[in-house]
């Protein structure tokens, strides 16, 4: 999971409370490197609305069971789902998290999106610390994108 700036220092509580009438939305692969950038290289594959609440209640662990409006969504286009990305009732972004059907943040119950087919959330993990990231230009302009808990994990971004 990655936070925007915003959410930065917000807690567990406050992350599943400004999710409530929120949105999120199931994107291809290109994760861009921080919640805080725009989506640019992946295609929008399936949006749910959250309920409010936005998880069930009585859930304390990281690994909590997502309310929407609808169960499941059908499909806007066909792909690979590689992250989500979650916003707050007013559309302000909160987080990105990996997707999966088996080990992502945002668990689906389906490998991948066709259009016009349901997609699921099955659960989300809200883990913190959340992933931070890293940033040093080189004399190339290249920006690479470090995880802290992993200094070998690296993202080349041309610019």
């Amino acid at each position: 999971m990655r936070l925007t700036e915003t959410f930065s220092a917000a807690t567990f509580d406050e992350i599943k409370a400004a999710l409530d009438g929120g949105k999120l939305e199931i994107y291809s692969t290109g994760r861009p490197p921080s919640a805080d950038h725009a989506v640019t290289r992946s295609a929008l594959l399936a949006s749910l609305a959250f309920a409010t609440p936005a998880f069930a209640e009585g859930e304390a662990d990281d690994r909590l069971t997502p309310l929407f409006a609808e169960e499941s969504v059908k499909a806007a286009s066909t792909g690979t789902p590689g992250f989500a990305r979650a916003y707050k009732a007013d559309g302000a972004v909160v987080a990105d998290f990996s997707v999966g059907p088996a080990g992502g943040e945002v668990k689906l119950a389906e490998v991948s999106a066709t259009a016009d087919y349901p997609v699921r959330v099955v659960s989300i993990k809200i883990a913190l610390p959340a992933e931070t990231v890293e940033w040093a230009k080189t004399d190339a302009g290249h920006v690479y994108v470090t995880n802290s808990d992993n200094p070998y994990r690296k993202l080349s971004v041309r610019g």
